[in-house]
């Protein structure tokens, strides 16, 4: 992995991405005072370097009918690589898990979970996620109301100099 050089300007890009992933270039010089040209190279440079991972719509899961949002905690019954590859494998094709992580502390993976309503969630919990290969335990949390959801990233500690070495450089 080889260390990107990101500037002020690269961070209000970066910043206006996250807000507004649609404007177009030169939309985005204006707020971060470049041509669009140069938006366009340092778009490219960043995507490139797999800062910019990619793009996507963010959908509304209640506008499409998923009212529910769970997240789980899942345990493993014996922790070895196969039984985690078999469970990542399954996990993964099960389209209403939005997000599966592999974590510390008293589970092995904490997935985020839609579901049109509670049958379905039940539903799903009953005949597929506690069926997958290796799961001894599942425990739950339904999402009751939402406070917060963002998917911007802070982006401030880019530029604080005082941060160990890491992939990402500032350059003022």
């Amino acid at each position: 992995m080889s260390e990107i050089v990101i500037d002020r300007y690269d961070l209000q890009l970066l910043a206006a991405l996250q807000r507004q992933g649609q404007a177009t270039n030169a939309e985005l010089g204006e707020k971060a005072n470049l041509s669009a040209s140069q938006i366009s190279r340092r778009i490219q440079r960043l995507e490139e370097a797999k800062v910019i991972s990619g793009y996507a719509a963010l959908l509304d899961p209640p506008a499409l009918g998923l009212g529910v949002i769970a997240y789980a905690q899942v345990i493993l019954e014996r922790h070895d690589k196969t039984r985690a590859t078999d469970f990542e494998r399954q996990v993964v094709a099960l389209p209403e898990v939005l997000e599966c992580f592999a974590v510390t502390g008293e589970a092995d993976y904490m997935l985020r979970i839609v579901a049109p309503d509670l049958a379905a969630f039940s539903d799903l919990m009953m005949k597929k996620l506690l069926t997958l290969p290796g799961v001894a335990q599942v425990k739950t949390n339904i999402a009751l109301s939402k406070v917060k959801q963002t998917h911007e990233l802070p982006l401030d500690h880019v530029a604080n100099p005082q941060q160990p070495k890491r992939r990402v450089r500032f350059k003022e």
